[in-house]
């Protein structure tokens, strides 16, 4: 098939854009990965860091369509702001950007009484719409019947049975798309950043004709509901027992842990030998000078200590996509709510505290889901005490360095991921306790009940996880790729010049300008442990955390005991540093000062730098205190 694009006037210049628009649980993403594969990439909104994923895919008419996969919502009366990014964009409000030119809404075959209002609310738009009814072989296998061509009828719009997770399963839909659009008008096509139809917030009486209208919907085209999954029912009952349930949502995170070591050990070991293999190349391969240092001991030496880590890092997002795919992760939310009520925590907070375990920045908004502001302005402030990803390197290195790669409890537990678990716990219980603290004196008010969705448990589409899988591992590299690839030529720099007088009789580095920094800033550190080279590495972290690792990376290869970067840098770290020094950083980064983009964000959704500010210091202060008493402490116990 060529590469082309419809003829229709209204399509000039640019091809047709479909939206995929539905309820949170619906199979949305599957239905995105079947269309597009790997043809995918995921970016910002314009003004908002809500993600967004565009691909790309060839109809049957052999027409490029580009399909944007947006937010899940409810309804068009958003009330987050992944809700109000699908509002915007269906209704064609980002400014340079057309509203879409068909929307697919994509429907749970098994639910419809909850998804069809969001298709009435689209109707109302004026735009070509596609009901999908997705998970039609589970509706089927539960004994629901659905009449698509008398839901079409009663709709007015096309509806089209799908099977996401089956390569065969939405060639209708292709067919559909197709027809759609050749049967569009120029006519129909608003201008960007103008919103459609006049439309308006639906009010409580809108709602309320709209579940009237499913009602009438749903009498003339459901021939049978079907009966709920049993399945589900005795999964649950296990599961969500007041006994079992939290034990067991431990035990998975237990073994997520392990995993994390266990797994990664052998592709982490092949990445640290070919990142051995370069650099011992392009070091015999160059002459000594400039050049040389910057590729060896900046670029390599620093990204690659990173990059070592993605092995790491794709399976803890192996396990999080799993229990996403699977239904868990809702059921995480429930068991979790009384724990976080006893703490004062709204129940809707277990969202934003979840997604700060990727990263703080989507976790600090998702807290717009929370309307109490006293709550809201809680949930904020504890979110990055969450373990997010980005520490995953630091604790990593330092666990190689300085805890035995052996098991315990009767070779049953291996004693890195052990302490890993412990990390994360720590991350956990420190932020429920400034939730105790904030609830208690700042933000005092009464807390309201969790209500949610819990979806049928479902088999994970292997596709959809390999493609996740394959996008964490591309915005891993690209980070490591451009960020933190621009510091550590900036930290090479600074680490080598100005250059050693003559007669110097310590290593280069102490006199460039990363030496003196290092030097300066070691007085007010010395009492937590750090050494000025640790110093260094704390400046350039402020960017992104896992810079820190680069950062020592980099540093030490500048360093006197540079040659014995070679073989790895935790070997570095074992020698060069002592064990309460390791585990006082180890504690300085439970509680650490937040990277520049959590900052930003934090400012911005709380309209105020005063917040910032006091998150700044009060996440400062918690670190410092943590890692001296950490360090003395475990100096006492082990003899100075």
């Amino acid at each position: 098939m060529s590469d082309t694009v419809l003829s229709n006037p209204a399509f000039t210049g640019a091809p047709p854009r479909i939206a995929l628009v539905g309820n949170p649980n619906c199979g949305k993403t599957a239905l995105f990965n079947a269309l597009t594969g790997a043809r995918q990439k995921v970016a910002n909104y314009p003004g908002v860091t809500v993600e967004r994923k565009i691909g790309e895919f060839l109809s049957p008419a052999g027409t490029r369509v580009q399909l944007v996969d947006l937010p899940g919502t409810y309804s068009l009366r958003a009330r987050s702001p992944d809700e109000e990014v699908t509002r915007d964009v269906v209704l064609g409000r980002f400014q340079h950007e057309a509203p879409p030119d068909v929307m697919v809404c994509v429907a749970d075959a098994t639910n419809l009484r909850l998804h069809l209002r969001l298709v009435l609310e689209l109707k109302k738009l004026g735009r070509p719409i596609i009901l999908a009814l997705n998970m039609m072989d589970v509706a089927e296998a539960r004994g629901c019947r659905v009449d698509a061509a008398a839901l079409s009828a009663a709709l007015g719009v096309p509806v089209v049975p799908t099977v996401a997770i089956k390569r065969t399963g939405v060639v209708g839909l292709l067919d559909q798309i197709d027809r759609s659009m050749v049967a569009m008008t120029p006519t129909l096509a608003p201008s960007p950043g103008t919103s459609s139809c006049g439309w308006s917030e639906p009010s409580a009486l809108d709602l309320r004709a709209y579940h009237q209208e499913v009602e009438t919907i749903l009498a003339a085209a459901l021939r049978d509901a079907g009966r709920p999954s049993l399945a589900t029912r005795r999964i649950d009952a296990a599961l969500l027992h007041p006994a079992i349930g939290l034990p067991f949502l431990f035990l998975v995170l237990f073994l997520m842990f392990q995993a994390v070591f266990a797994w990664a050990a052998v592709p982490m070991d092949m990445i640290d030998k070919c990142l051995g293999w370069i650099q011992s190349g392009a070091g015999a391969a160059l002459p000594d000078g400039l050049l040389k240092s910057l590729l060896t001991d900046g670029i390599i030496a620093g990204v690659g200590s990173v990059v070592i880590f993605l092995p790491q890092i794709l399976v803890l997002f192996f396990f999080i996509l799993m229990l996403e795919s699977t239904g868990y992760m809702a059921r995480a939310a429930f068991l979790l709510d009384r724990l976080m009520g006893g703490v004062g925590l709204h129940g809707r907070a277990f969202i934003p505290l979840l997604s700060s375990f990727a990263c703080a920045v989507p976790g600090i908004m998702a807290a717009r889901t929370i309307e109490n502001r006293a709550d809201r302005l809680a949930t904020i402030m504890i979110a990055p005490l969450m373990t997010c990803s980005a520490r995953l390197p630091v604790y990593t290195l330092i666990i190689a360095a300085f805890v035995p790669d052996r098991t315990v409890a009767g070779g049953m537990i291996g004693l890195q991921g052990l302490v890993m678990f412990t990390l994360y716990a720590a991350g956990i219980l420190s932020a429920l306790a400034a939730a105790f603290v904030l609830k208690r004196t700042i933000f005092k008010g009464a807390r309201e009940p969790l209500l949610m969705e819990l979806p049928s448990y479902r088999l994970p589409s292997p596709r959809d996880i390999l493609l996740g899988l394959l996008e964490r591992a591309r915005i891993f590299l690209a980070r490591a790729g451009t960020v933190i690839f621009s510091i550590m030529i900036l930290l090479w720099f600074l680490g080598s010049f100005p250059a050693a007088p003559d007669g110097a009789t310590g290593p280069a580095i102490d006199y460039s300008f990363a030496g003196m920094l290092g030097h300066a800033l070691a007085p007010l550190l010395a009492p937590i442990g750090f050494t000025w080279q640790i110093a260094i590495a704390l400046v350039p972290g402020m960017a992104a955390r896992e810079v820190a690792v680069a950062a020592l990376g980099t540093v030490y290869a500048l360093s006197e005991t540079g040659d014995a970067l070679s073989g790895s840098l935790a070997g570095v770290l074992a020698a060069d540093w002592s064990l309460p020094t390791a585990l006082s950083l180890l504690a300085w980064f439970v509680f650490a000062p937040q990277c520049v983009s959590t900052l930003s964000v934090v400012k911005r959704e709380t309209n105020s730098w005063f917040w910032m500010l006091v998150m700044i210091v009060y996440m400062t202060a918690l670190a410092y205190g943590a890692a001296f008493v950490t360090f003395h402490l475990s100096s006492a116990l082990l003899g100075g």
